[in-house]
């Protein structure tokens, strides 16, 4: 069976003209299934969210390619959608519309996005909320806005950039746990991207560790642990122990990045 993704020795220099070229991701390559969840972790500036940028089409790798499904990525498609730190919500448009807008951009009938976006709406639990603007809403429910707003076009793969990151500890358990019933219903292939090891540890099938840059997949590690999962898994032994695990990985290339006398190489 062909997997879903597959990147195969992806590498992407940025080559601006008043600085020296940085090599971002050199030979990375990874095969993603169709519908598993799979998180990316790795030190600062090793590529995670450029490879994102690939995956979604915005780049174009130097070497190597991203298949979707068989077929070349070579620019973004309908069959992709990105979730960002940033909520990004347009703040003179409702909930409601600001869900819709991707489909009201591809000329959708306003009869059929509407029906599309209030299921969407309805999926992260936000019905009462569908009239309300964007300052009118905590930072989790702004985030659920955005990842409706994401799900609306139907996309095969959802690509995630620490959607979470921004949000206090007590609201980003409660999304995680969310997500993780969203994805169950929706039924989307997920490359989540965080700096957070029990987050990833959590929400994934397997968590793939990048090197140091120039990133490259270093480790990837499946978490066999069953789900539904409920946050008082994170306290049973089997977790931490697979925290542990990351974090050993991931402490080797935090080491390589930042020398003994903490200067960044």
């Amino acid at each position: 069976m062909v997997p879903c993704i597959q990147a195969s020795d992806v590498t992407l220099t940025f080559r601006p003209k008043d600085r020296e070229a940085v090599t971002a991701i050199n030979g990375l390559t990874l095969e993603v299934a169709r519908g598993e969840f799979v998180s990316i972790v790795g030190p600062s500036g090793c590529g995670k969210s450029t490879f994102l940028n690939v995956l979604l089409g915005l780049l174009k790798p130097d070497k190597g390619e991203i298949q979707l499904n068989g077929k070349r990525i070579s620019g973004p498609g309908e069959e992709r959608a990105m979730v960002f730190q940033e909520f990004g919500l347009l703040p003179w448009r409702t909930v409601l519309a600001n869900v819709e807008l991707g489909l009201e951009l591809k000329g959708v009938a306003a009869d059929t996005r509407r029906k599309r976006a209030r299921g969407l709406i309805e999926l992260v639990g936000l019905t009462a909320f569908e009239n309300h603007y964007p300052h009118e809403l905590s930072g989790g429910m702004k985030q659920r806005v955005g990842l409706a707003r994401a799900l609306v076009t139907e996309p095969e793969v959802l690509l995630m950039d620490e959607p979470f990151a921004a949000l206090d500890a007590q609201t980003r358990d409660l999304m995680q746990t969310e997500l993780l019933q969203i994805w169950d219903r929706a039924k989307k292939t997920v490359i989540f991207v965080t700096h957070s090891i029990e987050e990833a540890a959590y929400l994934s099938d397997r968590v793939v560790i990048m090197s140091a840059r120039p990133g490259k997949v270093k480790e990837v590690l499946r978490i066999g642990l069953p789900r539904p999962r409920e946050y008082e898994m994170r306290l049973s032994p089997g977790f931490n122990e697979i925290k542990s695990r990351i974090w050993s990985t991931l402490k080797e290339e935090l080491v390589t990045r930042i020398g003994g006398d903490g200067a960044q190489r």
